[in-house]
């Protein structure tokens, strides 16, 4: 687990920055895929975990959720608008049909996070377009942002390559995701975190890609 920024640690995984898992403080930020339980709850073996908290309902974001919150004892957040298709054990895909599918357990939620609301020191921004319930973490303090699918650091299904937004065929409204990428990008994060590709602690590459998108 290695410490980004004050309170703010991101868990090891396999290939590294893949499916990307962070701990604020006493809550887990987003949880990875199915497979990936049994890796997060050792990397949180003997720290305090309080709540769980998603960036958004996709099953490679809350895959094995349901799973840590019973092993831990801990209640689930998620953004108001993705509360459904989590409880359901499913997501908002392509044309904003409900799909399920990929070992993704329904996870019960037990609160809903809104625009303005506080998780472990940091703001919750909506954002949606990649989900319709789509939230950042904001830190205003020293600029972190936890953004999320809003961009991917890289391309993960290749490990590689440029900032960019994730494929619009992935997002049930690509044109509200872009809108969402320019709010985050106006900020100025001085560090971003992505739910897929390595740290970025360069605001101007985080602005030039957002400005690049159609």
């Amino acid at each position: 687990m290695d410490q980004l920024a004050d309170g703010v640690h991101q868990l090891a995984g396999f290939p590294p920055n893949s499916i990307n898992v962070y701990l604020v403080g006493d809550v887990l930020i987003d949880a990875g895929s199915p497979l990936d339980g049994r890796r997060v709850l050792k990397q949180l073996r003997g720290r305090t975990v309080t709540a769980h908290a998603l960036t958004h309902g996709h099953f490679d974001h809350y895959g094995p959720s349901a799973t840590i919150c019973r092993e831990l004892g801990i209640p689930l957040w998620c953004g108001a608008n993705d509360v459904r298709a989590v409880e359901a054990g499913k997501q908002v895909g392509l044309g904003r049909r409900t799909v399920s599918g990929l070992g993704a357990r329904a996870a019960p939620v037990d609160r809903a996070l809104r625009e303005g609301d506080d998780v472990a020191g940091f703001t919750v921004l909506d954002v949606p377009g990649h989900s319709p319930g789509h939230v950042a973490y904001w830190r205003e303090a020293d600029r972190v942002l936890i953004c999320g699918d809003v961009m991917w650091g890289f391309n993960p299904f290749l490990l590689r390559g440029a900032i960019r937004e994730p494929y619009p065929a992935l997002s049930p409204d690509a044109h509200r995701n872009r809108e969402s990428a320019r709010r985050l990008a106006a900020l100025e994060p001085e560090l971003v975190l992505f739910g897929h590709g390595p740290p970025l602690r360069d605001p101007a590459r985080f602005s030039a890609a957002v400005a690049k998108l159609p």
